[in-house]
């Protein structure tokens, strides 16, 4: 659906987007793994947006993009009425804030946090002892390679792609 279309966020942002090998590589694997016709994502530190455009343009009937940074925010919000994407839901607000008071069900949750953030090491048990998470769902971090959660109860598996590394997590219970 959004083939061809160049989402060029502005200049001053400040966002690392996930390299396009990397994005290529996770969605082979979720597309084995979900309907996406069928399934709510929720993308944290959604940056400029990247990722949900990414779940949208693959049939995804609800996305909520949360996003702290006020100018990434309302470019997510713009952009997904640009393209028409109405399942698209830009939230300005704090990660760790909106995981406190977050009480959907999420079938998966993608986490990019900045590479340097302060407290990156709790996200997955914040969310993955929650009920953020639906049954049979999954947590994807995106992180640096200087991190290793292989011990968290909730860790599946770990995917390399250059610097670029994604730690996959069940909910509480499931492994």
């Amino acid at each position: 659906m959004l083939r061809g279309k160049t989402i060029v966020p502005p200049a001053r942002f400040k966002a690392r987007p996930t390299t396009d090998f990397a994005k290529e590589s996770l969605f082979n694997i979720l597309e084995n793994r979900y309907d996406f016709s069928a399934i709510r994502v929720l993308d944290l530190f959604a940056g400029a947006g990247s990722i949900s455009y990414e779940f949208a343009s693959r049939g995804c009937p609800h996305i909520d993009a949360v996003e702290m940074n006020a100018l990434h925010a309302a470019f997510i919000k713009q952009t997904a009425g640009n393209l028409k994407l109405p399942q698209i839901h830009a939230v300005k607000l704090n990660v760790f804030d909106f995981l406190e008071i977050c009480t959907a069900g999420y079938d998966v949750v993608f986490a990019d946090p900045p590479y340097d953030l302060e407290g990156i090491a709790t996200l997955p048990g914040r969310i993955t002892g929650k009920k953020i998470m639906k049954e049979h769902g999954c947590l994807i971090l995106e992180h640096a390679a200087g991190y290793d959660f292989s011990a968290h109860p909730a860790f599946a598996e770990h995917r390399n792609y250059g610097a670029v590394n994604f730690s996959f997590f069940l909910p509480a219970g499931e492994k």
